[in-house]
C-alpha cells in the first residue's frame, strides 16, 4: 500500500492510501478518492515520458499519477507500483 500526501490547487492537504481496490482506490480523503473517481477511464501517463495506461482503481501505478498529475504531490512512502514494460525494451 502506498501512503501519499499532498495538497490541492485551493492549498488544502490530503493524506491518502492507494489501496489497488477497484471498489475503493484511494482512502483518507473523500476529495481525492472523487478525483480519482472523475479520471477512471481516462488514459494518463504514468510519467513525463510515458508510458500511458488508463486508470482503473486496481491499478496503483495509474491512481498515483492521477494524483501526481492534478495535484502537487509532497511526499510519498510505501510500496512503489510497478509501471508497465516499455514495447520492445
Amino acid at each position: 500500500m502506498i501512503t501519499v500526501t499532498g495538497a490541492f490547487d485551493d492549498g488544502s492537504a490530503y493524506t491518502v492510501q492507494i489501496t489497488g481496490r477497484a471498489d475503493r482506490p484511494v482512502i483518507g480523503s473523500y476529495r481525492a478518492a472523487a478525483l480519482v473517481e472523475l479520471h477512471q477511464g481516462e488514459p494518463i501517463a504514468l510519467s513525463p515520458t510515458g508510458p500511458r495506461r488508463t486508470v482503473s482503481g486496481e491499478d496503483e501505478a495509474a491512481v498515483l499519477a492521477v494524483l501526481r498529475e492534478f495535484t502537487t504531490v509532497i511526499e510519498e512512502s510505501g510500496s512503489v507500483p510497478r509501471q508497465a514494460a516499455l514495447p520492445g525494451g
